[in-house]
Parts: structure tokens; C-alpha cells; sequence
């Protein structure tokens, strides 16, 4: 589906916040959650305590049935089982040729696509996952080790914090070749400072790629 994977440069970022970034999560607010903080902790209960694997998902809304690349497929078989129960995205968009690159994981969860990316990257990369949900953290901070042995090396960090607050999180401006962010971007609700923040941690030249739910109308 066309819509579902949208890989975006910098020169694009302007002309994308008018279609984008204002949208409401209309859900959300259906349920009377009319501000940010409503929405958050909304968004927080469900991935922290509605859900215990994907099986508990309660919709297959943000679900592909297309199967991922080779190379992804055979990453994920390195994977701690319990990292592999708690995926909750609609597809991870990476670009090709990422070795030895510094990427940041938007909504990273229980770190699936972190540990995805930093086996791609190798042991001259580097990846940061960012997620408001301590229990998800905690999945992935748990099998860092696991992973590291795993490996042969360790690349990756979990940072607390909201994607619409990345200034808080220390991390330096242009510091990031590559920003990706696996349906969550949708759960937001204020997109623009997320895309602006975004973009503040890129690098001159770097990208923002991401798979979503999108909707054609309010």
C-alpha cells in the first residue's frame, strides 16, 4: 500500500508538515481525551499494561501482510524471543547501506528495530531507541547483554522520553544520519514538534524514514 511506507529527505519537510503534522489522533479524542497529557497517558496505559505480547493487539489496523526483506528476516532470527513478543509496529523502513552510520529509533518499544538496525550498522555504528513506556524500556535494557554476546558487539542505547521532547533527552543537534519510527508517529498528538525535533537531530543531508497508519480524511 502505497500510503503505509513514506521515506521522506529534508528539502520535502516543509511541503509535508501542511498534510501531516496537524492532524488529530481522532481516536483519542473520540474517547474524550482532548489534550496532550489525556493522549499520552492513554497511549502509555495501553502499551505498557493493555498489552503483554502482540497477540494482545486489539486491532490489525496498522498490520501488512507483506513479508520483510531477506536481510531483515535473518536479523530478526538474532533477536531475543521475549524483544520478538512485545512488537507492536506496521513495518520497519530502513534504507539500504546503513553500515557504520548513527540512526534513532522513534517509539522504539521493547527495542526490536534497535537491535535490527544495529546489526546492520555494525560495530562502527551506532543506535538510539527513545520510548515514553518504562516497562517497554525495560524489555529492552534487559537483553542488551543478550544481544551484545549475540553480536559480538555493543551499539545501542534506550533513552526515556517523549519524541516530542528530544531536546530533553541530551542528545546533540545533527548528530543522526538516519531517523526511522515504526507507527507511532500516528499516536502523537502534536506531530510537528516531533518532525521538528526530527529534524534538528539530523545531520545536513540526513533522513527520516517511517511506516504509519494514515486516513485520507478527518
Amino acid at each position: 500500500v502505497l500510503s503505509r511506507f513514506v521515506s521522506f529527505k529534508l528539502p520535502s519537510l516543509g511541503a509535508f508538515l501542511s498534510e501531516f503534522v496537524r492532524r488529530p489522533f481522532s481516536a483519542m479524542q473520540n474517547a474524550g481525551m482532548q489534550n496532550e497529557a489525556g493522549t499520552m497517558d492513554a497511549v502509555k496505559e495501553y502499551y505498557s499494561k493493555t498489552l503483554k505480547t502482540s497477540k494482545d493487539l486489539q486491532t490489525n489496523a496498522c498490520c501488512t501482510s507483506a513479508a520483510p526483506p531477506d536481510h531483515i528476516v535473518t536479523a530478526m532470527l538474532k533477536i531475543h524471543d521475549e524483544v520478538l513478543s512485545k512488537y507492536y509496529g506496521c513495518g520497519l523502513c530502513l534504507p539500504e547501506d546503513i553500515e557504520g552510520l548513527s540512526i534513532l529509533d522513534l517509539g522504539c518499544g521493547a527495542g526490536r528495530d534497535v537491535y535490527i538496525a544495529s546489526q546492520l550498522v555494525g560495530p562502527k555504528g551506532r543506535v538510539v531507541g527513545v520510548d515514553m513506556t518504562k516497562e517497554q524500556l525495560d524489555v529492552a535494557n534487559a537483553h542488551k547483554g543478550w544481544h551484545a554476546d549475540k553480536f559480538g558487539y555493543s551499539n545501542v542505547d534506550f533513552k526515556l522520553g517523549y519524541i516530542e521532547r528530544l531536546d530533553e533527552l541530551g542528545l546533540e543537534a545533527e548528530s543522526f544520519d538516519v531517523i526511522v519510527s515504526n507507527c507511532v508517529i500516528n499516536l502523537s498528538p502534536d506531530k510537528e514538534s516531533v518532525l521538528k525535533q526530527a529534524y534538528r537531530l539530523l545531520k545536513p543531508g540526513g533522513e527520516l524514514y517511517f511506516s504509519d497508519v494514515y486516513a485520507d480524511r478527518r
